[in-house]
């Protein structure tokens, strides 16, 4: 890919009104545009990062027997009226009539429908476990925006759901789910506390919370370096109090943003809504269910927030939008060397299964490096006279700033070996 022929409108300034990192990187590397408050615009390198994230989700989610499907936006108002969520959910939902004055609602999660499509399709314990995901975007209307795609109006979420015939297998289900959680975050180069949590509106017994510290997030873990404990914060767990595990630390607080929750619904939705099954014994029973939510695009914010230096972002290279970028330098006229190490390197890196994209650009070299680093391609090959003059050209890796000097005969071979433990994983 030629940047020339790419979208990337990078910025030299930080935005006005921005507070968060990841926020202002986000819109200086040109990975989201705001419409206005809380409604973005995925640009394509924005967009390039989305999609590997989600290539990782749907990984994880299909290796533990998840199927994808994709479910509407639009939703009879009727249906959330069965479960008695318009009125618990009604300061966020997006209400309106359609032409037909049907009470209708843009969906701020889907378990009403997945639930409504589900009963109508199973009707024994023949048919089940069924586990359904998909990767969709929600609206909330939200009073107050805050850290940019962090809490948003609009957003993006992987949400699954299992249907089971008894608790045991809702268990195996939600310890499938848990453990594939836990892949995702690792994967895109997060550590995440994992913490017990209240079920709130989505209802249900047990429920985790896959938490990122952070400098920015509307959550706070507390924690007891006596003892280990970690837990969300209460007015009985407030930073500066005694640990009440272990009676003898003193709890300290942590800002983090929620990335992943997952619940035990049981039989809330399908009491509801009448999604039963016959069991061996021919009864109608209630099916058990359970519900499983990433934010996708918070994971975006979450990544820069925890990969990141005062120049820009360092992408992990499982979600960089690139995985080399090369950097040509030429002189006021063109040089045929470098122009046609550039072209070689390129069709050697594509061939060989990597993304690669070209800073062709009429650009100072200073105006590259900046924009290179802003954007952060995970590995860097820079080709300049100074060092063609010795046969050699530049590798930089972005994540440590390492740069080796290679013969540039072997510039393939040598970021072929570097991204091979990458590709394994993949």
């Amino acid at each position: 890919m030629k940047w020339s022929k790419y979208f990337i409108p990078t910025l030299k300034e930080t935005p006005i009104g921005t507070e968060a990192v990841s926020h202002q990187l986000s819109l200086r590397a040109g990975l989201v545009h705001m419409l206005t408050s809380g409604v973005y615009s995925y640009l394509p390198l924005g967009l390039r990062v989305l999609k590997r994230i989600e290539d990782i989700i749907r990984e994880e989610m299909n290796a533990v027997g998840a199927n994808e499907l994709f479910l509407p936006c639009l939703h009879p108002l009727d249906l959330w009226k069965e479960t008695g969520r318009d009125k618990v959910l009604a300061d966020v939902m997006i209400k309106f009539e359609d032409n037909r004055k049907r009470p209708m609602c843009l969906g701020p999660t889907h378990e009403e429908v997945i639930t409504n499509l589900v009963k109508d399709f199973v009707q024994s314990y023949r048919q089940l476990p069924v586990v359904l995901y998909q990767i969709q975007t929600k609206f909330r209307d939200e009073l107050r925006t805050r850290f940019g795609i962090v809490r948003a109006c609009e957003f993006i979420m992987k949400d699954a759901y299992s249907f089971d015939r008894d608790q045991e297998g809702l268990q195996k289900n939600y310890d499938l789910m848990y453990g594939a959680y836990k892949n995702v975050f690792k994967r895109c180069g997060l550590e995440t506390v994992i913490l017990e949590a209240d079920s709130g509106a989505m209802g249900g017994d047990v429920s985790h919370e896959f938490m990122v510290p952070a400098s920015i997030g509307e959550d706070t873990i507390v924690s007891c370096s006596a003892c280990g404990l970690q837990a969300g914060a209460t007015e009985e767990r407030a930073e500066g109090t005694s640990c009440p595990k272990c009676k003898k630390g003193k709890l300290t607080a942590q800002v983090a943003i929620e990335l992943g929750h997952i619940f035990q619904l049981g039989t809330k939705y399908s009491k509801a809504q009448g999604a039963q099954f016959l069991d061996e014994n021919g009864k109608q029973q209630s099916i058990i269910m359970g519900c499983y939510g990433i934010g996708v695009s918070r994971v975006i914010a979450a990544i820069i927030e925890k990969h990141n230096d005062a120049n820009g972002i360092i992408w992990p290279r499982e979600v960089a939008p690139f995985d080399v970028e090369i950097l040509p330098i030429q002189g006021s006229k063109e040089d045929g060397e470098i122009k046609g190490l550039t072209e070689q390197y390129y069709a050697d890196l594509t061939a060989g299964g990597l993304d690669v994209l070209v800073d062709d650009r009429e650009e100072s070299a200073g105006r590259k490096f900046n924009d290179a680093d802003l954007i952060v391609i995970p590995i860097r090959i820079t080709i300049g006279k100074r060092n063609l003059a010795e046969g050699k050209v530049e590798i930089k890796l972005r994540e440590t700033n390492e740069v080796i000097l290679v013969e540039k005969d072997q510039v393939a071979k040598k970021i072929a070996e570097m991204t091979r433990p990458v590709c394994a994983t993949n």
